[in-house]
């Protein structure tokens, strides 16, 4: 890493006083940094180097899975006895060089959208729905603005797909966080599937913001200035496992997620790498009380490209999908399907922290709507950490 005097500020631009980014990150290349390319949790270690831990190959034994074969292709087979679905369950054994520019480029973006009809009920406690607000695209190279905002890669029946995640810090760990927070329907099917495959982050993705033909031409470290992280555990709440779809609305209060990682190379952690990392905001505060919110991520689904990074900041309202679920927050914002698990951020005490990320938008692509942070998120991102945060 860099000294600190070469560090830069992140500093979003374009936003309301009330919202600035404040941290610090690595320069890219840097030491460590890498120039390639109730809540339900589980463990896999996949080891740098495609090698894996006497531990996850007993346990891939265990699921009735051969590495070799897995390794191989045999991930793509999604019948139902193959696709695990239970919370202990994931594994995601390292696959070298499957995570290549191309395919990255080549990832829908996953999405939720709620009918019209959905939208505009007044099912529970909703405010009216908000102005859109149109997405601004964040200032290259990201690495310098928003160094801790990547995309969360991942295989699925319908092909590879792609979400947004956010470093977030690891209290039992400090300065050495490994923990990306995102949604939980970026990481398993919920009620109608299992865990997802696959799954890699890639923070601030296309730094420079380059467009696809450029990126033809670009370098690994232009591509992925932090390099590639592999999920070795996943966690997400065991109602987005039990009732969760990927349509409509069903389980999106519940709809976070936590992966823990490792680099495709190296050996530092990811928070170390890239230099910067957002604490999280389990306060869940009343819209009353939240002031202004920030949702970034990389849309990818049309107009959308999904090669750049974008953020909306508006005042978020109520929105409620039951009178027996818990209200969310809801922003306009134009960000589409690629966005997903894109972190919400707002600053308490002088400091950004994460309080939210993104779950469900408008099938007129006018607002997104998110869960808000309480005690079930924390508890499950205190396990994550406390139980799964070391080496």
């Amino acid at each position: 890493m860099r000294s600190p005097l070469r560090r830069r500020v992140l500093a979003a631009t374009g936003l309301l006083a009330a919202l600035t980014l404040t941290a610090t990150a690595c320069e890219p290349g840097g030491d460590g940094a890498s120039s390639g390319p109730g809540a339900g949790s589980s463990r896999s270690d996949g080891r740098t180097g495609g090698g894996l831990a006497d531990d996850l190959a007993d346990r891939l034994r265990q699921l009735g899975i051969d590495v070799d074969d897995w390794k191989d292709g045999g991930w793509r087979d999604w019948d139902k006895d193959q696709w695990l679905d239970e919370a202990d369950d994931f594994v995601n054994p390292v696959i070298e060089d499957l995570w290549q520019p191309e395919r990255m480029r080549s990832a829908q973006g996953a999405g939720r959208t709620v009918p019209p009809r959905d939208a505009s009920a007044d099912r529970g406690i909703s405010d009216p729905p908000p102005a859109p607000v149109g997405a601004t695209p964040e200032r290259t190279p990201y690495h310098a603005n928003a160094a801790f905002v990547g995309k969360v890669f991942f295989d699925s029946p319908e092909g590879a797909l792609v979400c947004s995640g956010t470093v977030v810090k690891d209290v039992y760990h400090p300065g050495q966080s490994n923990l990306v927070w995102t949604a939980g329907h970026c990481v398993h099917a919920g009620r109608s599937g299992g865990w997802y495959r696959n799954i890699a982050f890639v923070p601030a993705y296309n730094d420079l913001g380059m467009s696809a033909a450029q990126l033809a031409g670009a370098t690994p470290r232009e591509i992925a200035p932090y390099g590639l992280w592999w999920a070795d555990r996943a966690a997400t709440s065991d109602e987005w496992i039990a009732g969760g779809s990927q349509t409509g609305g069903a389980g999106a209060p519940y709809d976070y997620a936590v992966l823990q990682v490792r680099p495709e190379s190296g050996g530092r952690s990811l928070e170390e790498t890239v230099g910067a990392a957002l604490d999280v905001d389990f306060s869940a505060p009343a819209v009353s009380e939240a002031g202004s919110m920030g949702a970034w991520g990389y849309p990818a689904s049309p107009p959308y490209d999904g090669l750049r990074m974008f953020r909306c900041v508006d005042r978020p309202g109520r929105f409620s999908l039951g009178p027996d679920l818990p209200t969310m927050y809801r922003i306009g914002c134009t960000m589409t399907g690629g966005a997903s698990g894109g972190g919400w951020f707002r600053v308490v005490g002088g400091a950004t922290r994460l309080v939210s990320n993104t779950s469900i938008g408008s099938a007129d692509g006018t607002w997104l709507a998110g869960p808000r942070l309480g005690r079930e998120a924390k508890q499950l991102y205190a396990m994550m950490g406390a139980q799964y945060g070391g080496r």
